[in-house]
């Protein structure tokens, strides 16, 4: 493992030992994972790591068998999806979890619609707060805010529901492979995106198996092999080479499973 000065202060998001097991499938052996606040934190592996059931895990899809979860030090037991974002956690899949048939600022709220006169949509100030969010965070949409989003193209739709992640998250942002489906200038803009969420002091968890771009935004890369983490490094610790060793397991200072 390569060490290094921690943050001044605790994660914003921790696991220890966590193990999770599917029939004679044990996906997760003793996992461990740190997120920190002002942080974009790299979660990378190869295919079958263990990062998709360690981020469900983290995000309450799936409960764990055993270990200890986390929330800005605080010891909790993450039950559902809804119980991961009261906890201030929300995730960002690669199905986005859209309505296409809804426009932004529906989507933005959807769940968590301001009413008035007791059941009636308040869409007038949904739209206002959507559009001055999307402003702070550098979010430009060429459609008018009444389209559906459906008209909108890979990256808006990508950079509406990390918008809406932003607008709702208290401690941490979940993205599971953001620009995987993006071309160059759309994948910037997602990347430029982030780091604007990042600057805003919210811990930022990317899953991706694109290297170039963690080495590009990620403040901290934890690697995942066989369940387990093996590997940790700061910005500029390591290079691509480097990855993919610790990644199959060739890595000389790899920690113990």
């Amino acid at each position: 493992m390569t060490t290094s000065n921690q943050p001044s202060g605790g994660p914003a998001l921790e696991a220890r030992d966590i193990v999770k097991t599917f029939g004679h499938v044990r996906a997760l052996r003793g996992a461990a994972f740190e997120a920190f606040p002002g942080e974009v934190t790299a979660l990378i592996g190869d295919n079958g790591a263990g990062k998709s059931t360690l981020i469900k895990v983290l995000s309450g899809v799936h409960s764990p068998d055993s270990g200890t979860i986390l929330v800005d030090g605080n010891e909790v037991h993450i039950t559902h999806p809804r119980h991961a974002a009261a906890l201030g956690i929300e995730t960002v899949y690669q199905d986005l979890a859209l309505a296409p048939d809804l426009d932004a600022p529906a989507n933005v709220f959807l769940g968590r619609e301001i009413t008035r006169l007791r059941w009636l949509h308040d869409t007038r100030k949904m739209r206002q707060l959507t559009e001055s969010r999307f402003k702070e965070l550098g979010v430009g949409l060429v459609q008018d805010m009444r389209v559906p989003v459906a008209a909108f193209s890979g990256g808006q739709k990508q950079s509406v529901a990390i918008a809406r992640a932003a607008m709702w998250a208290e401690h941490v942002i979940i993205m599971d492979e953001p620009t995987a489906a993006l071309g160059v200038v759309q994948t910037a803009n997602v990347l430029r995106l982030i780091e604007t969420i990042r600057d805003r002091g919210l811990a930022v968890v990317l899953i991706s198996h694109n290297l170039p771009e963690v080495l590009q935004v990620a403040d901290r890369i934890e690697v995942m092999r066989l369940g387990a983490r093996v590997a940790r490094f700061r910005k500029g610790e390591a290079d691509a080479e480097r990855l993919i060793a610790a990644m199959t397991g060739s890595y000389a200072t790899e920690m113990p499973a």
